[in-house]
């Protein structure tokens, strides 16, 4: 949650943003912020070149999460969540990242230490995830399913 505030802080916009002001933005920020416009040695080369990196990081994460782009990807990820089984489980911080048996992988974000152990330690873990995880946290598609594996699913 600490990223997800930052990235927002950065760019100044609010949960219901959309991809084109995202990408206003975005266009905004790199322009004030690109290196070209700092000769070498500059006082402001290094923080530009940090600053430049950080904003397209917050831009690519941005729009992973934005009301956009989950409901272009809505019905892969229903069928990810409700028919794809769970290969893996990660927990730092208040993240979770779930990898599917397909190879896709979807990170959490805001899940705590208790309802991380809740589900480690239910008998049912999809059935858990599916109710106290998927539809309760903010999340993203952190890595896509594998062209072999996509072939073993269907």
């Amino acid at each position: 949650m600490k990223r997800i505030n930052e990235y927002k802080k950065l760019f100044n916009v609010d949960q219901d943003t959309t991809l084109r002001s995202l990408k206003s933005t975005y266009r905004n920020l790199v322009k004030e912020w690109h290196t070209d416009k700092f000769p070498e040695g500059h006082e402001l080369y290094e923080e530009a070149e940090l600053k430049s990196r950080q904003i397209i990081d917050a831009y690519h994460f941005l729009v992973s999460i934005a009301p956009e782009t989950k409901a272009a990807n809505l019905e892969e990820y229903e069928y990810t969540t409700n028919q794809v089984g769970i290969a893996d489980l990660k927990h730092k911080g208040l993240l979770l990242e779930v990898t599917f048996l397909d190879g896709s992988a979807y990170e959490y974000f805001g899940v705590n230490k208790n309802v991380f152990q809740k589900m480690i330690n239910s008998d049912k873990q999809a059935r858990f995830a599916k109710r106290s995880i998927y539809n309760s946290y903010t999340y993203r598609k952190s890595k896509k399913a594998t062209v072999a594996e996509e072939a073993v699913v269907a």
